[in-house]
């Protein structure tokens, strides 16, 4: 089966992070359990410059950052903080060149969107970028430079890859509905317009010079302000909607509209960390359930894409189309499993994602 998208039918992929510190490690598990779409994983346990944030306001070209108590700054010129994340993403493109040699295909990469950074960076002042939208537009700017670059170092370093951009947006719902506070916490930053969203976004789009993927860990992911930007595929949670017989009529036309629009699916259907509620400790017969319970959890790919098929038969989409347009990917948080579940989960969406290929009206 072919595919039109930027990626292989039936591929799967990470959302990004990886649990740990070793990144030569995390760089071999994501090439031998993804090959069909690996992503440049990111570790966030190594600390500042390592999270999200720190590590996209790295990008930014002439607005240097800083690590103040209250969060990531921009200041007047480069220092500790922001040459510890440059050396960290050099670590990582190190390892990645290392063992991505002679690699050919879709190669993921992901950095903060602008409306993230814009609602978590502070300014000068101690004042959210967010709240200055000529800040918001240097920004933007600057962001965009920074990542052009980021992706021709990539090339150079794996020519045989095609790159797919991921920007995480998950302070995007909450900049749309006005709910960024002030430093204060007794106040809120006004909410942009919708359109001035939408069109940031779109010029980052369509200047980076690769296919972009919007991802969004909220339930109110705006799905049609992402396909109107011009994103190739949206990022989404699915489990934080829960069973899809409880989704509502409006939830599922939404979401709808826009694929039936052409627009890619990035599927986060595996949990990345096990069910709560699954006792660890406690008598004997409580810990032997946990324990069947958590590895039928991951025994069964195909029942982790039922979601996707049942959405599939309820839009009246054919079925042949599913595994081209949907890339199944872990929920949110892989960074909080163990490694060993860390492996798990990816060679399980991994498995779902070709489960798709195998029978696609299953």
């Amino acid at each position: 089966m072919e595919s039109t998208h930027a990626w292989t039918a039936g591929a799967a992929t990470g959302v990004g992070s990886m649990p740990g510190t070793d990144v030569v490690e995390a760089v071999r598990t994501v090439l031998g359990e993804l090959p069909d779409l690996p992503h440049l994983p990111e570790l966030p346990d190594r600390g500042p410059g390592a999270d999200l944030i720190g590590r996209g306001a790295s990008f930014l070209v002439d607005l240097p950052v800083d690590l103040q108590p209250s969060g990531w700054r921009l200041v007047d010129r480069p220092g500790r903080d922001l040459r510890r994340a440059l050396d960290l993403l050099e670590r990582d493109l190190d390892a990645l060149t290392e063992h991505a040699d002679g690699y050919t295909g879709p190669l993921k990469v992901q950095a903060a969107g602008v409306w993230t950074l814009a609602a978590s960076v502070e300014l000068h002042n101690g004042a959210k970028a967010l709240s200055d939208p000529g800040a918001v537009r240097d920004l933007s700017a600057s962001l965009l430079d920074g990542l052009i670059t980021h992706l021709a170092d990539l090339r150079r370093r794996v020519p045989g890859a095609s790159l797919l951009l991921q920007l995480d947006e998950p302070s995007l719902p909450a900049v749309l509905a006005g709910r960024i506070t002030t430093p204060s916490g007794y106040g809120t930053v006004r909410r942009p317009e919708e359109s001035t969203v939408e069109a940031t976004l779109a010029t980052l789009v369509e200047k980076v010079g690769a296919p972009v993927v919007l991802h969004c860990c909220a339930r109110d992911v705006p799905w049609a302000l992402f396909r109107r930007a011009g994103a190739v595929a949206v990022s989404a949670d699915l489990t934080l909607l829960g069973p899809i017989d409880r989704w509502s009529p409006k939830t599922i036309d939404t979401i709808g509209e826009e694929l039936d629009a052409g627009l890619g699916l990035f599927a986060g259907v595996v949990p990345a960390v096990p069910p709560s509620g699954a006792p660890i400790a406690g008598n004997a017969a409580d810990v032997r359930t946990a324990q069947r319970a958590r590895a039928r959890e991951l025994s069964d790919p195909a029942a982790s894409v039922t979601v996707v098929r049942t959405l599939w038969q309820r839009l009246g989409f054919d079925p042949a189309t599913l595994a081209s347009q949907v890339v199944t990917t872990p929920t949110c948080g892989l960074a909080g499993a163990t490694d060993d579940r860390a492996r798990a989960v990816l060679a399980q969406v991994r498995a779902a994602g070709r489960s798709l290929v195998k029978d696609p009206e299953a």
